[in-house]
């Protein structure tokens, strides 16, 4: 019998949206669950460990972004074809989602102030270059980052690049192998069909 999967999130992208790509890729169903900022205190405190996203599956609570959509890769076999795949897909992961995927969304909606935002743009251009370099360098060519089949990674990395995309409009451009990944998941059917859904009413 197949696991009944509980992803929840806010109504945003962000930390919760590489599971949400994941399981769509899969083609795997599961309970989106989408709170508004509002539902999120007395929620709070009942989590394991005081933050979202949070997945349940068959009764057990895991935390932590990062884990949640490492597990659901597993799980849905985009995880890797063999150990040195999973290792090499570890490693742009943790390489390109801190602290970019906590940045960004920040600077594009949630910045209080001008001079701030000034500040955080210039620490975020300088992490967009550096992070971005090296996934080029190490990238693979044929529009995956590791092998030649949709992983995880990829998935991750298409999230952080919509980002970088809505903030720097472009930027791929200098980065041929990590555009062809890009373009890559994107034009996924699978992809495609899920990007067709509203984003959520938070826009990020």
């Amino acid at each position: 019998m197949a696991p009944k999967y509980k992803l929840t999130y806010f109504d945003v992208r962000s930390r919760g949206e590489p599971t949400r790509l994941i399981f769509a890729a899969a083609g795997v169903e599961y309970e989106d669950v989408r709170l508004s900022f509002e539902q999120w205190p007395p929620i709070k405190p009942t989590t394991p460990m005081g933050g979202l996203p949070m997945l349940e599956v068959d009764g057990k609570t895991l935390s932590q972004s990062m884990s949640i959509a490492r597990f659901v890769a597993k799980e849905t076999g985009l995880d890797g074809k063999n150990n040195l795949e999973r290792a090499l897909a570890d490693a742009f992961v943790d390489e390109i989602h801190e602290p970019l995927a906590a940045k960004i969304p920040t600077l594009l909606a949630f910045t209080p102030d001008e001079k701030a935002k000034e500040e955080l743009a210039k620490e975020v251009d300088q992490l967009i270059a550096e992070k971005l370099g090296k996934c080029e360098r190490n990238s693979g060519s044929v529009g995956h980052l590791v092998g030649n089949s949709l992983l995880w990674c990829d998935l991750v990395f298409y999230n952080i690049a919509s980002y970088i995309e809505a903030y720097k409009p472009g930027t791929l451009q200098n980065y041929p192998k990590l555009a062809k990944v890009y373009a890559t998941v994107k034009a996924n059917p699978r992809i495609a069909k899920w990007l067709e859904r509203p984003a959520g009413q938070y826009g990020v």
